[in-house]
């Protein structure tokens, strides 16, 4: 383990010390907290009259129900007389459309249950298994903390992770602001603190000198924020350290969780966090990695929901979710939703265009028809068939062969038949959004074509496919046509998302990079770990004095990559300075 990992770990022991002491006698109720908890005991109170009432006669009710009905005409009374009568049946209508709207279910409707990765994890492996898991790992986290002093604190229970018991309190300084409601979607958007806006100055000013372990020290007196929590969650990736890093995700969305306003219903899918606000994209973050997480734990139908709320809180879908929403769906066996999320989702049925969709939705029908067929049901005939939406899919997006064919691989005869066709001969198409978008796909999605039965799917496809070349040639161009006008960009207007993103493999950096690792993760990974930003002037970082300072921790200190204290020429080094140009030869 390395010694930032040392140095996190010491952290997490005095962290709800440290955090405790700030928060003593300066913690106040935030006024939104208040007002939920005043509207469940209200709740709670009404209800109970609710049950002692209905033993009563109608008759009471009803005198009950008089006020309130005449209080409701009165209102609506005061705003006609206030704005006339247009206005007012203007507004009532607007309201109507918004409540029916609201009222109509949608299909990102999360299901709590399964965002729970132990309950997945459960119904996966059986619940000894991963009971005994949980026991040897709590076992192991209560001799860590045994050092350090127990935060007596409650731990809230969240709905997207399960917290440890040993994470510091909530310290309140993160909000969530509500802006507006618009077409029966609230609109919300997370505000920060003064401790908060303090914080991100001083994770800023690290961030300019590359030094992780000031990131690290910020998180002492402020362990939940969030710039600081994603970034050492990376590093504990890039150096190997998984399960570190997924747990400082999950602390990062605890935090996120925390702050949410009693409005915010996520799970409903009538909420809108919009990635262009600067303090909503940390969620996006967190939660994207979150899912790569789970989808590397074998814990599909989780990282399905979650890849849900990703596309639930932001339409324009910032970070790509529904490039790789086919794939959770078809792993977690979810096939009619899939279907019938690519029905429902866009009024105009476009999902289709897009590589993804086309050739998972033949995969998708394809179960459908062997579910139908085992249950001796009649076919739906109202839907086309699973050969023939991958006759449409390989007519459309005939690229994509050739790189599944070199990703799976698929080393048969057959196929190397099959590529020879000139249809299939080539791997690009020439439409750039189109080729990164094909690219997508292939890196997330071919594991599934591994599975014999979708092999044999796509392989009588394309014969089938090449039969129709030889008779008919026009259809080719038919198809070209389609391509052109529907990714008709002579940009790649996908060019944010990266196709490592999507990719089952971990990018590792070695020491030597780790200098520059708070540069750019993004451009880091795009360009395989070569990284093409270094310091300002493509100097490195100003030698570090080390006078009068404890030889302990200048030691310590010297064992991280970004750290230089000068090279002996530069000037004549005393018996105390510890010279960083040893310590950058060896293997950290």
């Amino acid at each position: 383990m390395t010694f930032i990992a040392y140095y996190w770990f010491w952290l997490q022991v005095n962290a709800p010390e440290v955090a405790d002491e700030t928060l003593t006698g300066k913690r106040e109720t935030p006024s939104l907290k208040s007002t939920a908890n005043a509207v469940s005991t209200s709740n709670n109170k009404s209800k109970k009259k609710k049950k002692k009432k209905s033993k009563e006669g109608s008759s009471r009710t009803d005198k009950h129900e008089t006020p309130l009905d005449v209080s409701f005409d009165t209102l609506s009374l005061a705003s006609s007389h206030q704005s006339g009568p247009s206005k007012s049946k203007s507004e009532n209508a607007k309201v109507r459309e918004d409540l029916v709207k609201q009222s109509t279910p949608s299909i990102l409707l999360v299901d709590p249950k399964y965002l729970n990765v132990e309950n997945e994890l459960r119904r996966i492996f059986g619940s000894k298994v991963v009971n005994s898991f949980e026991k040897s790992n709590q076992s192991s986290s209560s001799r860590q903390v045994r050092g350090g002093r127990r935060g007596n604190h409650h731990i809230r229970k969240t709905v997207l992770i399960s917290p440890s018991d040993h994470w510091p309190r909530w310290d309140g300084s993160l909000s969530m602001e509500f802006l507006e409601t618009k077409d029966g979607y609230h609109y919300f958007r997370y505000a920060h603190s003064s401790s908060y806006d303090q914080a991100q100055r001083a994770f800023e000013a690290a961030q300019a000198i590359h030094d992780l372990n000031g990131v690290a020290s910020v998180l002492l007196y402020h362990p939940y924020h969030l710039d600081s929590l994603i970034t050492m969650a990376d590093y504990f990736k890039f150096v190997g350290e998984h399960q570190m890093s997924a747990d400082v995700i999950a602390k990062c969305l605890y935090a996120l969780e925390c702050a949410w306003h009693p409005m915010f219903t996520p799970l409903l899918g009538n909420c809108q966090l919009k990635f262009s606000h600067d303090s909503n994209k940390p969620l996006f973050k967190a939660l994207f990695t979150h899912m790569k997480n789970m989808d590397r734990r074998g814990c599909n139908r989780s990282a399905l929901e979650v890849c849900k709320l990703l596309l639930a809180f932001d339409s324009d879908d910032p970070m790509g979710a529904m490039f790789c929403l086919d794939y959770f769906a078809l792993r977690a066996g979810e096939y009619a939703w899939l279907e019938r999320f690519s029905e429902d989702y866009r009024s105009d049925t476009s999902l289709w265009l897009f590589p993804n969709f086309s050739y998972s939705l033949a995969v998708c029908r394809f179960y459908l028809e062997r579910e139908e067929s085992s249950h001796n049901t009649c076919l739906d005939t109202t839907k086309a068939s699973s050969a023939d939406l991958m006759n449409q899919a390989l007519m459309l997006h005939p690229s994509v062969l050739k790189k599944l064919v070199a990703k799976v691989p698929l080393k048969d005869q057959a196929w190397t038949n099959i590529l020879k066709n000139s249809f299939f001969l080539s791997d690009q198409i020439g439409i750039p959004t189109l080729d990164h978008l094909i690219n997508i796909y292939v890196e997330r999605n071919y594991l599934i074509w591994r599975l014999p039965d979708l092999q044999k799917l796509l392989r009588n496809g394309a014969l089938l496919v090449i039969e129709t070349m030889e008779h008919n040639r026009s259809d080719a161009k038919d198809w070209a046509c389609v391509r052109k006008e529907a990714f008709s960009s002579d940009k790649n207007e996908y060019g944010h998302l990266l196709v490592q993103d999507f990719s089952d493999t971990v990018q590792t950096l070695p020491p030597d990079n780790l200098q520059n690792f708070m540069v750019d993760m993004r451009e880091a990974a795009q360009i395989g770990g070569q990284f093409a930003n270094p310091p300002a002037g493509g100097h490195a970082p100003a030698p570090r004095d080390v006078a009068n300072r404890n030889p302990l921790a200048v030691l310590f200190e010297s064992l991280l990559p970004w750290v230089n204290y000068g090279a002996a020429e530069d000037g004549v080094v005393d018996e105390n300075q510890v010279n960083g140009q040893g310590q950058d030869n060896e293997d950290h």
